[in-house]
């Protein structure tokens, strides 16, 4: 038996025989130390054996810490010297490539990745679709997914989260069929991204029924059991507006997390379902759920939609003892909500409150003053914005631009219009151009507002059409009124308001034969008018008023208060405007007609039912008929009573019979 020893005579730096071939064989960051050399004694021969006493036989350890340390191009200089990487360490060079938002980085990585032969690395593909996806690099996720020739489920998913995140639904849903097709077994996460893919797509019939399609596919394999998928479900029928369907799939749900009373409450809350969203917030608050800033946002929305603004407030103070106030799309939601529910003062001191504003904030703002008509003032902090280095978005420009259409201010509108692209290098969607038309259209400048449509650089959606048919029917603009009723009916032939606003312009110009073929049209289509519908809070409780309303107790007295008023106003000079009526019928009749607006009777109820001097706060789902907006007007002279109505464009501050909006709406 040998002993091993170390010959004291011996050089002690020494390195191993094979080690002296590499080249640069120690990088910059090692010091070098001594080596043990051992001798291995025999009877016919004497071996050298060298060992290191602190140097990894590779480099894989130490790219790993370099990693870990967030030192990445250190690393990534290490990784050429390492003949050998191992898997886990270009697992932790993709994620520090995403931590430092690297892309020339994280393409070097990608290329000695492929030279080391980890092209069809499964896990290794999924790192890097989630990295490039981060980067915001679809064509390279593309890349990857395409060179896999064996995909696994955990590629599949990985690639459809990395579309669904870039807006790229349709595209995920094609390639969904594409794996169903070869025969892969989808797993949760794989409906969970399909269903957000749905999300993420603009709103078509196709994509509801592939919505359709999947949840009965879930259901056949048995994943109705897990929240998240049902929850994204939810989701997707919102999305679609099919709040039934969304109902439907929260009550079957054996159970139910905060984010799926979260979705339901924002199902609601979008498809002005705003009731029905607050009771849903309470039947929550029952369960012992806390409530996040998401859930708040939603329920603060549906406060807004119903000028509910004592409610509002309540939930303002929620969010104070929770300490949400630092989360800012609760704090702009707030300035929302104080603005719809005619507070514009109580949202400003939201908004100038707030430590810090992102252009989301800042949209409030300048939406709030839209709103309420104050264009100057919105425009000024549109500026005010810019000057804060906070570059704005495309909804600040829908914003800007329909508080200019609001009031009147054209030339203003126009030079904010033509900033887009020379300064903001931002180029125009559909939503901004319905905005000029919308502009145009109010100032009576028709003609131009249809040369904008002919020059569009895009296809003029229903929202472009929709604003020129709406200017028609204020100017009682025949001509364009038809053509674009033509296009409108062809891209929504389910839309019944198209019908009814082309209706209402026939009638101001008493073309009554083609008022009845309209309404022959609605018949034949199986379409029926909305309803106008009004809210109104009184002592913390909103109240739901329909134009047509032959269940509410309340509606008798309204009808009575409001028979007494019209009475006694037509004696000081009051005169029914009986145009908006679309039947050809006894004045006296229409007259009684227009006594069953929604509108009129929450004023009649805000009067019987609140206090003196008590400001009256209503909403509606359509726009204020002009006969309304005069009578709100002298009653609010006559009962010396502020009452605030919004309609479903802008704010009506009715005070001493006058009007805030100058009669320009």
């Amino acid at each position: 038996m040998w002993t091993l020893q170390t010959p004291p005579s011996l050089q002690p730096y020494l390195l191993p025989l094979n080690f002296l071939h590499q080249k640069n064989a120690f990088p910059s960051c090692y010091s070098y130390r001594p080596i043990s050399i051992a001798f291995c004694h025999s009877t016919t021969n004497t071996n050298i054996v060298t060992k290191p006493t602190n140097f990894c036989n590779n480099y894989n350890d130490s790219i790993q810490s370099l990693c870990k340390k967030g030192q990445l191009k250190e690393a990534i200089q290490l990784l050429f010297q390492e003949p050998n990487p191992a898997q886990r360490t270009y697992e932790l060079l993709i994620l520090s490539c995403s931590k430092k938002r690297s892309l020339s980085d994280a393409l070097t990585v990608q290329s000695k990745l492929i030279d080391d032969g980890f092209e069809q690395d499964s896990f290794l593909a999924t790192k890097l679709i989630n990295m490039f996806s981060e980067l915001d690099s679809i064509d390279c996720v593309r890349q990857v997914f395409d060179k896999m020739s064996n995909r696994t489920i955990f590629v599949w998913n990985a690639f459809f989260r990395a579309l669904t995140l870039a807006g790229h639904g349709v595209e995920v849903l094609e390639f969904y069929r594409e794996m169903n097709r070869v025969g892969m077994v989808s797993d949760r996460f794989t409906y969970t991204y399909v269903l957000k893919a749905c999300v993420a797509c603009e709103s078509s019939v196709s994509l509801l029924e592939k919505g359709k399609e999947i949840h009965g596919h879930l259901l056949r394999h048995g994943y109705e059991s897990y929240v998240h998928i049902m929850t994204t479900l939810i989701d997707v029928y919102a999305r679609f507006g099919c709040v039934g369907n969304a109902s439907s799939v929260f009550s079957e749900m054996p159970e139910k997390n905060l984010v799926s009373w979260s979705a339901m409450i924002g199902c609601y809350a979008k498809n002005r379902k705003t009731l029905e969203a607050l009771e849903v917030f309470r039947e929550m608050m029952n369960y012992d759920l806390l409530p996040n800033s998401v859930t708040m946002v939603s329920v603060i929305r549906a406060c807004a939609a119903l000028a509910a603004l004592e409610q509002g407030k309540i939930l303002h103070g929620y969010i104070l003892r929770k300490g949400l106030d630092s989360i800012l799309p609760v704090l702009s939601s707030l300035v929302t909500m104080y603005a719809r529910c005619g507070a514009l003062e109580l949202g400003r001191r939201v908004f100038d409150l707030m430590d810090k504003r992102d252009v989301v904030a800042w949209n409030s703002m300048i939406s709030s003053y839209g709103i309420h008509g104050f264009g100057a003032k919105a425009i000024e902090t549109f500026r005010e914005m810019i000057q804060h280095g906070v570059s704005p978005s495309p909804i600040s420009f829908v914003s800007v631009l329909g508080a200019c259409s609001h009031a009147g201010l054209v030339a203003k509108g126009k030079q904010l219009f033509d900033s887009m692209s020379k300064e903001h290098k931002m180029y125009p969607s559909v939503e901004h151009y319905a905005c000029m038309v919308d502009l145009l259209g109010r100032a009576n400048q028709l003609e131009e507002a249809a040369i904008i449509i002919q020059d569009m650089r895009i296809e003029p959606g229903p929202k472009v059409w929709g604003s020129l048919l709406g200017s028609c029917r204020i100017h009682c603009n025949v001509e364009l009124a038809e053509r674009a009723s033509r296009r409108l009916f062809e891209l929504e032939p389910t839309n019944a308001g198209n019908y009814v606003l082309l209706a209402d312009i026939y009638a101001e110009a008493r073309m009554w034969d083609e008022v009845k073929q309209i309404r022959k049209l609605l018949e034949a289509k199986g379409l029926r008018k909305v309803s106008g519908c009004s809210w109104i809070e009184v002592k913390r409780k909103v109240y739901s008023i329909q134009s047509v309303d032959e269940i509410n107790m309340h509606v008798e007295q309204s009808h009575a208060l409001l028979l007494k008023l019209s009475t006694e106003m037509k004696q000081n000079g009051y005169v029914p405007d009986t145009r908006i009526v679309l039947y050809d019928l006894e004045e006296e009749e229409k007259e009684r007609i227009l006594l069953g607006h929604s509108e009129k009777l929450a004023v009649a109820f805000g009067l019987i039912n609140s206090s003196k001097g008590e400001t009256i706060r209503i909403s509606k789902n359509l726009r204020l008929c002009e006969d309304c907006h005069s009578f709100t007007k002298l009653i609010s002279k006559y009962t010396n009573r502020e009452i605030l109505v919004r309609d479903i464009n802008r704010f009506h501050h009715f005070k001493d019979g006058v009007c805030s909006c100058g009669d320009y709406w």
